[in-house]
């Protein structure tokens, strides 16, 4: 089979449709495919990108916390205990600026994602769905909803869905747009949309399928399956389960634990890796090793590769 170099991968044709700031391999005079972070913005997608977003602001509610910490650990909180952590409309647009504020961290390593008040996130508020139930804003919410949630999982940080209690419907699309699911022993992740007479639309049916396979997507999405950490563990959609505990620091504080065993290190080395791994999974195994040895490029040589090999000046 011939593979024809292109440009322009098709794994991030979504990155042109959408406006966000992607992932992108672009051709230079001195080397063939350079690994960057662009904008690609698109006169189509910016008007219906902001005509979707002030329908969106009509329904206010709750809110999407966002701590940085110095360890370069970052937490993302969707709090809106009212509704099961639902999003309502502002919340969808501030899910958006925290994932750009993540974006533009350089210090940034690891990212954790939790709901508040001891459940994760039940979806969509249904007052803003029941609102823009026609088809064209609805096209447009899912686009918006797409790109943000595409964005997350391209983040050069390592992150964590922390799903304690329920992550229902477009919660359980949120957790497939993490690199790693945490779940308590008491917690439940549901793809709800047929009951709702839906298809995940948050693109979190296509990630579903690279986690867990085509075969046992469609037993969790036809059967709207309930998944507990134990069948979770079983079919690769949980990593770890953690025990129920009486308060969510101590969640939290487990979550962090597990976590931190991936971010330990220089910022530019874990997110050179989180990079490396993003070229691997979204292009053509050609332009993923033209990437990673651009990626490599940029560590070698680099403060932390000097300091180790100072210290380690002969094999054990």
């Amino acid at each position: 089979m011939v593979v024809t170099r292109r440009r322009t991968f098709s794994a991030l044709l979504i990155c042109a449709r959408f406006g966000q700031k992607c992932l992108s391999w672009t051709t230079s005079s001195r080397s063939a495919v350079r690994f960057e972070s662009r904008n690609v913005r698109s006169s189509h997608t910016s008007l219906s990108a902001g005509d979707i977003r002030e329908k969106l602001r009509a329904f206010p509610g709750g809110s999407i916390d966002l701590k940085k910490r110095e360890s370069g650990m970052a937490v993302i909180t969707i709090n809106n205990p009212a509704r099961m952590n639902a999003f309502s409309g502002s919340m969808m647009l501030e899910l958006e600026e925290r994932v750009h504020e993540l974006e533009t961290w350089s210090e940034g390593k690891g990212v954790i994602v939790q709901g508040a008040a001891g459940t994760f996130c039940s979806g969509s508020d249904l007052n803003a769905v029941r609102a823009i139930s026609n088809p064209q804003d609805g096209m447009k919410m899912c686009e918006f909803m797409q790109t943000t949630l595409t964005r997350l999982l391209r983040l050069p940080l390592i992150s964590v869905a922390l799903v304690e209690g329920k992550a229902l419907g477009g919660g359980a699309e949120l957790t497939t747009a993490c690199d790693f699911r945490l779940m308590t022993s008491c917690g439940v992740i549901q793809f709800v949309h047929k009951q709702m007479g839906l298809v995940p639309g948050w693109g979190g049916a296509s990630r579903l399928v690279h986690i867990v396979g085509s075969q046992n997507s469609l037993k969790l999405l036809a059967g709207a399956k309930k998944v507990d950490p134990e069948f979770g563990k079983q079919i690769g959609l949980v990593d770890e389960v953690l025990h129920c505990t009486s308060g969510e620091r101590n969640t939290l504080d487990q979550g962090e634990q597990w976590l931190s065993q991936f971010i330990k290190g220089p910022e530019a080395v874990i997110r050179a890796v989180k990079r490396v791994v993003l070229s691997g999974r979204e292009l053509p195994l050609e332009e993923a090793l033209t990437a990673e040895r651009n990626v490599f490029g940029t560590v070698w040589g680099g403060p932390a590769n000097l300091e180790a090999l100072a210290l380690k000046t002969k094999h054990k």
